[in-house]
């Protein structure tokens, strides 16, 4: 790749970093948050899923508007409005506007993410330089939440609001270099095209009310969680039909006849669950249980960041010797493998105990996480890139918030008592919850072995990438 290549792909990579690093560090300062503000742990807990429900409801929106309005222009207005979000949280001096902070960076980072995804997609030609641009991008978002970990521990134990501030130095940053850097290109052909409202309000509300009802499933009244779950399959259902009579839908039905695009999806939110779900088991694990400090906590789960370093050497090796559906399918046995390792966790056990099950997965996430990404945007036309993209995060972070919600269920409804056996026994119980979620993400996986590794041949369309990037740097 040329020079403009790289830069214009270090700052996209710096973006996804940024979004890891923004999440974990949050993860960690919570307690601190909680203290400072005198929260409640109802409110506590809607500082992380007013993220979640802005980064999870808005992302198909995102991403058509990505396609609509330019992908670029869109990654750049969107992260600054994160850029300034990000920054009136740390000076949030009441939970309410913590929570209002929190909620609008998750939709900036809902049209961030899939616009700077369809920006690699569209610029890179189709095939390897594409998938090593690919894997680097998501190498490093692997490498932003685990460094946040231990950044947030620092930052957190100096003062939490640190962990508001120094994403804004960082944002700015990207912003500046990504101004200079990221080519204009043509003005989006917008003839015919509209933003579709209703089904944007549709889907959008839809998906808003299923995360909400994930969230809560572990709080709230069954009846209530069956009426918001009622609700949103409603509003999907308005949604296919108003898409279906759209002459320019949201999200065009017809993508969804791509196997490998929909077995991309169903796989990456069952392993974004396991994943989540099983980091979320382990850190109470340390913390409740075995009394270990946030530092010690973020330090000891930092092995899984290995994947940071593996996704853009070892996995692109693989990938060309082995096809795209090979190693995704190895990558979601080595996280059967890992989540399996650790079930019969004791009260005493070692580092060494529990390391090669956090060692697997990092493994597991290298090999499984980048090729989910190629082969969801891998044949889809370029104008709807974006949408590809915004389909793929969806995925990933409603799995998330269906993982944490399941293990949070399941360790409330195993633990008998408040003893520390009591507490193992609802840990190993919520364990079950990964496991079972890679499972089912394997089963998926074994229709794509099928044919080339699972991987959809190239389509002429998709050839368009590279010239952008390769005019530019000529230009430049």
């Amino acid at each position: 790749m040329s020079g403009r290549a790289w830069g214009v792909l270090f700052v996209l990579c710096g973006a996804i970093f940024l979004e890891g690093v923004d999440v974990a560090m949050l993860n960690v300062a919570l307690p601190s948050i909680r203290a400072d503000l005198d929260l409640s742990t109802g409110t506590l807990q809607w500082v992380m899923s007013a993220y979640v429900l802005g980064y999870g409801g808005f992302m198909l929106l995102g991403g058509r508007a990505a396609d609509l309005f330019g992908r670029r222009q869109m990654f750049l207005f969107w992260l600054t409005v994160f850029l300034l979000f990000s920054g009136l949280g740390g000076f949030a001096t009441e939970g309410w506007m913590l929570l209002v902070a929190r909620f609008v960076t998750g939709v900036a980072a809902a049209f961030m993410t899939p616009a700077g995804l369809s920006i690699i997609t569209t610029s890179f030609e189709e095939g390897p330089k594409r998938n090593k641009a690919l894997l680097v991008y998501s190498g490093t978002a692997a490498g932003g939440f685990s460094i946040g970990l231990v950044l947030g521990g620092l930052l957190a134990s100096v003062d939490w609001r640190w962990v508001f501030f120094a994403p804004v130095i960082l944002s700015f940053v990207i912003l500046i270099t990504g101004a200079a850097l990221i080519p204009k290109s043509a003005k989006p052909d917008r003839a015919g095209q509209s933003m579709d409202v209703g089904g944007a309000i549709s889907v959008t509300a839809g998906i808003l009310l299923l995360v909400f009802s994930v969230e809560r499933a572990s709080h709230e009244p069954a009846s209530q969680i069956v009426l918001t779950v009622a609700a949103s399959l409603v509003l999907f259902l308005v949604f296919v039909l108003i898409e279906r009579r759209s002459s320019s839908p949201l999200v065009r039905l017809g993508i969804f006849r791509s196997g490998s695009l929909v077995r991309a999806n169903l796989a990456g939110l069952l392993f974004a669950a396991g994943f989540f779900g099983f980091q979320f088991i382990i850190v109470l694990y340390l913390q409740e249980l075995r009394g270990w400090s946030i530092l010690e906590t973020s330090f000891a789960m930092i092995v899984i960041g290995i994947d940071a370093i593996l996704s853009p050497t070892l996995t692109p090796k693989l990938v060309e010797k082995f096809g795209n559906g090979r190693v995704i399918f190895g990558g979601l046995l080595l996280a059967v493998l890992s989540y399996a390792l650790m079930l019969p966790v004791g009260l005493d056990w070692t580092y060494m105990m529990m390391f090669p099950s956090l060692i697997i997965l990092g493994l597991a996430f290298s090999l499984a996480y980048g090729p989910l990404t190629i082969v969801a945007t891998e044949g889809v036309a370029e104008e709807e890139q974006g949408v590809a993209g915004g389909l793929l995060y969806t995925s990933f972070q409603f799995g998330a918030a269906l993982g944490l919600s399941s293990a949070t269920t399941a360790i409330t409804a195993a633990t008998d008592g408040t003893g520390s056996q009591a507490l193992l026994d609802g840990y190993r119980a919520a364990l079950l919850v990964p496991l079972f979620a890679a499972v089912v993400a394997v089963l998926i996986s074994v229709f794509g072995l099928r044919g080339k590794g699972g991987a959809a041949a190239a389509e002429p369309a998709a050839e368009e990438g590279g010239p952008l990037l390769e005019s530019a740097d000529t230009a430049h």
